[in-house]
């Protein structure tokens, strides 16, 4: 790939992805910042960013993007390609957190979610993994959470749809080796950004009233995250750099937290089981084989 990439960022009005999509426009990289309805609710999210851009010289381009709208995620990539003439890095970063105990989660609730922070980058990727494949290139880039790897109470759904998305990042990794295309993941922790005031809290109050003093944990945990003062910069600037990493040269997992939860030490162990169970399906040498040739690329 070149040094200058080309990426497609979703969730990019505020939060994470307006970190990300600023950091790497000013390093040189030519951002697709994308987004629900620019000329509406995020219109003044959307100004800003070209009002950004233009003040500083940026390649930064907003675009409409809906995650949970098929037709919506492959227009906003067909424009980028068509713009740009390639998709160098796709960064899966859209999502929102649902917290109550589990009991009070309703099922449309769980669906809404996982539409969003599961099946949102399934679409994304789908749309966007042929153009990397004619291209022999690219990066799928998965911003899961601590939370997609540690459990925590009042928190079961939102977990559940991040440790979804590490499940299939990983899948991806194995399957796409071959075609020179990486899949990586970022797994942020506790960071004060805007997703704390999009929280969507289980609906059904009737049941939540029924656990004692278990239903105030949701308010306590909720209080504890938005009260960091870690700087979200570090995750940005964590994303920069995984941009800027050769091809071939990425880790699967990338661990970024102002606390230390035994992330680092999870995902170890779990390299040791994933290897373990690939030597038990007779795929080691397929493995091997695909990353080898990918890293030759």
């Amino acid at each position: 790939m070149s040094s200058k990439q080309v990426v497609l960022i979703t969730g990019a009005s505020t939060g994470f992805g307006r970190l990300f999509t600023e950091t790497l426009a000013r390093n040189g990289h030519t951002v697709f910042a994308t987004m629900r309805d620019p000329g509406g609710r995020n219109a003044k999210n959307a100004g800003e960013l070209r009002s950004l851009a233009e003040k500083n010289r940026l390649q930064i381009e907003v675009l409409e993007l809906d995650v949970t709208n098929e037709a919506s995620v492959g227009r906003a990539v067909d424009a980028a390609v068509a713009k740009a003439g390639r998709i160098d890095v796709v960064i899966n970063n859209a999502g929102y957190a649902v917290f109550g105990l589990g009991e009070s989660v309703t099922p449309e609730q769980a669906q809404r979610l996982l539409d969003t922070n599961f099946l949102g980058p399934v679409r994304v990727n789908r749309a966007a993994l042929p153009h990397m494949r004619r291209q022999h290139s690219g990066v799928l880039l998965h911003v899961t959470s601590t939370a997609g790897r540690i459990t925590l109470p009042t928190a079961g759904f939102y977990c559940a749809s991040k440790f979804a998305l590490e499940a299939l990042a990983e899948a991806y990794s194995y399957e796409l080796a071959g075609q020179g295309i990486e899949s990586v993941i970022v797994e942020p922790g506790p960071y004060a950004t805007a997703i704390f005031g999009s929280v969507v809290n289980g609906a059904d109050e009737a049941r939540t009233a029924t656990y004692g003093p278990m239903k105030e944990v949701s308010a306590k945990m909720q209080q504890g995250l938005e009260s960091s003062s870690a700087n979200p910069q570090d995750v940005a600037d964590l994303i920069l750099r995984i941009v800027e990493t050769p091809a071939g040269e990425k880790n699967l997992r990338y661990f970024v937290s102002p606390r230390d939860f035994g992330v680092n030490q999870i995902n170890a162990l779990t390299k040791q089981i994933q290897d373990k169970a690939m030597e038990a399906f007779g795929l080691t040498p397929i493995i091997q084989f695909v990353k080898g040739k990918a890293a030759a690329v």
